[in-house]
């Protein structure tokens, strides 16, 4: 005799948080950690979340913070709770007294553009190695090239379409040339092996109706940097990095980076500056035009 599991109904307050976070067109990733951090809440309170008070947000606070949670964790369940109380709940006045917590944020890591040639030809297959060139061929994030549709190659405007972007924004991504005869060869061969249509994913998964995940692709990323003998930490997102640091010591207006990496806030983009290493070598040195002379006599030593 089988048994059919019924699913457990979904709360009416859980499902207009989802009806909420649905209509701005926020990614599924997005979503499935709005939920999981919201119910962290709710399991610390021990009742419905609705219920909650300002006192109950900053015991919260301070038992993540005396619990040893990492600032990052902790800002974005602020940035959950935030949404919830807000737009769900309609009580702004509880959102405010959510803190956010001040950390440095670490230097991303960039690969040269030899590292990123290498990175590209240590993959396995043709379609792994468009995945990646499009990560830094165009800077998106992991999720925008898992998204990625065939129709969204816009071959005539030399554009990618991101449908839904980070917050469910839609914009243009650039395709330049070579990235174009590389999709055009994935599509060729996918198309022989019957995993490519025309309504189907740019890059399908093990089944063709799926996409290829972004676990999928952060495993791809890794175990291409494992041989090609790269050792900085990389993952994904390290080529959208990498693409943009490229992008600004080639001397591209950092607005322009900032629209093509679809950042809210030109600060974001800025944080290129940084790591632009060549940027920083073709600045001379105000000390390089005193043209000071060795003092006679001074030895090396001093």
């Amino acid at each position: 005799m089988t048994l059919s599991i019924i699913p457990a109904p979904v709360s009416p307050l859980r499902q207009r948080l989802i009806d909420d976070m649905e209509m701005r067109r926020f990614s599924s990733e997005t979503q499935r950690n709005y939920i999981r951090d919201i119910g962290r809440f709710a399991t610390f309170l021990g009742r419905p979340p609705d219920m909650a008070t300002a006192e109950d947000l900053r015991r919260f606070q301070v038992e993540q913070q005396e619990s040893g949670v990492p600032v990052p964790t902790m800002n974005s369940i602020v940035s959950a709770l935030r949404f919830f109380f807000t737009q769900t709940l309609d009580r702004p006045d509880l959102a405010r007294k959510l803190v956010r917590v001040a950390h440095p944020r670490k230097l991303p890591v960039v690969l040269s553009r030899d590292e990123v040639a290498r990175l590209l030809g240590a993959t396995t297959c043709l379609k792994h190695q468009a995945a990646l060139a499009v990560a830094y061929g165009a800077g998106l994030r992991v999720a925008e090239v898992s998204a990625l549709r065939v129709r969204d190659v816009d071959s005539e405007r030399m554009l990618l379409r991101v449908e839904r972007g980070k917050g469910g924004q839609y914009r243009n991504a650039m395709l330049s040339t070579d990235l174009l005869a590389l999709l055009r060869q994935w599509w060729k061969l996918g198309h022989q092996q019957g995993v490519m249509h025309r309504d189907g994913w740019l890059f399908p998964g093990q089944h063709y109706l799926k996409p290829l995940s972004t676990r999928q692709i952060y495993r791809v990323v890794v175990e291409a940097a494992l041989a090609a003998d790269i050792t900085k930490r990389v993952g994904p997102h390290t080529l959208r990095h990498s693409f943009a640091t490229h992008l600004l010591e080639d001397g591209i207006d950092i607005r322009i980076i900032q629209v093509l990496l679809g950042h809210a806030k030109l600060d974001t983009t800025a944080f290129y500056t940084k790591v632009a290493t060549r940027t920083m070598r073709a600045v001379t040195s105000p000390f390089d035009k005193l043209a000071l002379a060795a003092p006679v006599g001074a030895s090396p030593g001093g």
